[in-house]
Formats: structure tokens, C-alpha cells, sequence
């Protein structure tokens, strides 16, 4: 059996190779159908959440699509949703139902806990007690409960969570463009590699620390010179990911109020970095790498269950 998470901009698969991940971008019609066939040999298990890219008219058509090219690949497929059901149709429960997967996956290692999955673009945080209180849960349900934060480890832009900064000493509002996104604080700061910064860089330059470093300096309209060279750009990125930080502990405080979760448990692949941050239990000690991919290798695993 063989896991694959669809998303928006990454495509995420486990199979008994390992975990892998490939930068998919619906939006500019990446070949999904080309890359799933790499894996053409394997029955397969299917989340989703690609089906809100802005390419899709509705998220009815996304599904419809990612289903029917999923498909051609895997005629077999079977398609989790947010019912706690296998599809092998298009349906419109299959719309952003890969965190209930990890959820029916996790629920019985970890019950009470609460799940901190943050991937490049969003974070869940996922009370592991009665599946039958989350299914049904959408997107929009689940911002609302404060289950879905859309705030990422690397496609986040910055402005959207810091309004200010000290620079030069001085309380500095920053620019609301679109200069600098997560992954550049998250490089600057050594907690990702150039190769780990999957995602496209603002600029659409290559990744690199001189690149994050202009583009961090550019939230305040200034070249690094300007707010005290590299030295200065850093401080401003230890701000930020220190903001960063507050947004995550704030939103995990009010999901612990609200359901009574006892302990944390972190994947994704911002679960290493914020783990220890949180006091939360990296679950890449026990998966491995698979953490990195959870819905991919939970479907995967909930599906071989029910199977076997």
C-alpha cells in the first residue's frame, strides 16, 4: 500500500521505500500525473487538500481533478475523507481530510494529547480524543475552532503575522508586499538548509543566505547595509521568529482550553524545530522521516487497518 497526500504545492508520498516529497504547485499546473506514476507499481490510499488551490473554480472541481488524474495513475484508488471513510469517487467529503487521517492514525498512541502538524504553508492542531467529534470538521469549521492555523514553517509572509519591528532602536512598521516569507527567517537563523527551502523564494531568486538576507531587510524597505548589515537583518529575524512563536503558543493554549488535550506531539516539518519550543514530543523519534509527511503515512496505515 502506498500513501499520497495531494496538496496545494507539495505532493507527499509513503511507500516501503520511505518517505518523499515533491514540490507540486497545482496552481501552475504541475505534472502530478507524470510524478505519480514513479510509484505506478502500488495500490494506493489518497488525501487531499490541493483541491482549495486557485485554480479550481470551486473546491468540487478540485477534487473532481485530483481524483481523476489520481486515477489514471491508480485506477484502484481509495479516497479518505472527512466522514472517516474510503471513496473511490469524487465526493465532497474528500475536501481537506488529511488531518483526520493522522488523527485516526495517532488517536490510539496518543489519546488526549494534542497533534501540532505544521507543514510549509499551515499548521493543525488536532485534539486526539473522540473521532467522532471531528469528523465532518471543513476547513472553514476548523479555522473557526482555532484547529487550523494558516501559518507555515515556509511560505508564510512575514507581514501577515508582524506588523512591527525595533530597527535601528526604533519601533519600525513593516511593508505589507510581499518581500520575505518564513523560510528566509528560518535560514537566516540555521534551523533550515538551502535544500530544506522546498518552496519558491519571493524574489524568484535561488535560496541562499544572501538572498534572505535582502529580502528580510526589504520588509522595512532597506538594503541589510541600512539596519546594521547582517547583524542587524539577524536580530530582525529573531523578532520575527520569536513572533512567530507567540502566534503558535497562542493558538495552542486556546485549542488546550477549549478540548482539555493533555501533552503535545509535533510532526510535520516544522515538528523538530517547534517540539522543543512548545514542550512537545517530536515524533520524528518514533516515525522517522514519515513524520515529516503524517497524513501521507497515516492514510496509508488507517487504510492497511481497515483492510487487514
Amino acid at each position: 500500500m502506498i500513501g499520497i497526500d495531494v496538496g496545494g504545492a507539495n505532493l507527499k508520498v509513503v511507500d516501503a521505500e520511505g518517505a518523499h516529497v515533491h514540490p507540486c504547485p497545482l496552481w501552475k499546473k504541475a505534472p502530478l500525473q507524470e510524478i505519480l506514476g514513479k510509484y505506478r507499481s502500488e495500490p494506493a490510499a489518497v488525501v487531499m487538500t490541493g483541491e482549495l488551490a486557485d485554480c479550481f473554480s470551486s473546491k468540487m472541481e478540485g477534487i473532481r481533478w485530483i481524483v481523476s488524474t489520481v486515477k489514471q495513475v491508480f485506477p484502484q484508488a481509495l479516497f479518505y475523507g472527512i466522514d472517516g471513510s474510503f471513496h473511490r469517487d469524487a465526493v465532497p467529503q474528500l475536501a481537506a481530510a488529511n488531518w483526520l487521517a493522522s488523527a485516526e492514525f495517532l488517536l490510539p498512541r496518543y489519546p488526549g494529547a494534542l497533534l501540532l502538524d505544521m507543514g510549509s504553508t499551515t499548521t493543525d492542531l488536532i485534539p486526539l480524543h473522540d473521532l467522532n467529534q471531528l469528523k465532518g470538521l471543513s476547513d472553514l469549521r476548523r479555522l473557526q475552532k482555532g484547529y487550523l492555523v494558516y501559518h507555515g514553517l515556509l511560505r508564510t509572509s512575514i507581514p501577515a503575522f508582524v506588523q512591527t519591528l525595533q530597527v535601528n532602536g526604533l519601533s519600525t512598521p513593516l511593508s505589507s508586499e510581499y518581500f520575505a516569507i518564513t523560510a528566509d527567517v528560518h535560514l537566516l537563523l540555521g534551523h533550515i538548509s538551502t535544500e530544506e527551502y522546498t518552496c519558491e523564494t519571493p524574489d524568484g531568486t535561488p535560496p541562499s543566505r544572501e538572498s534572505s538576507l535582502r529580502r528580510i531587510a526589504r520588509l522595512v524597505c532597506a538594503d541589510p547595509v541600512e539596519v546594521g548589515g547582517e547583524n542587524g537583518v539577524q536580530q530582525m529575524a529573531e523578532q520575527i521568529c520569536s513572533l512567530e512563536l507567540q502566534r503558535i503558543q497562542e493558538a495552542i493554549r486556546r485549542v488546550e482550553k477549549t478540548s482539555g488535550t493533555t501533552g503535545i506531539v509535533c510532526a510535520g516539518i516544522g515538528g523538530r524545530i517547534f517540539a522543543p519550543r512548545v514542550g512537545g514530543l517530536d515524533l520524528a523519534r518514533e516515525l522517522g522521516p514519515a513524520a515529516d509527511t503524517l497524513p501521507a503515512l497515516a492514510v496509508r496505515e488507517v487504510a492497511e487497518r481497515i483492510a487487514g
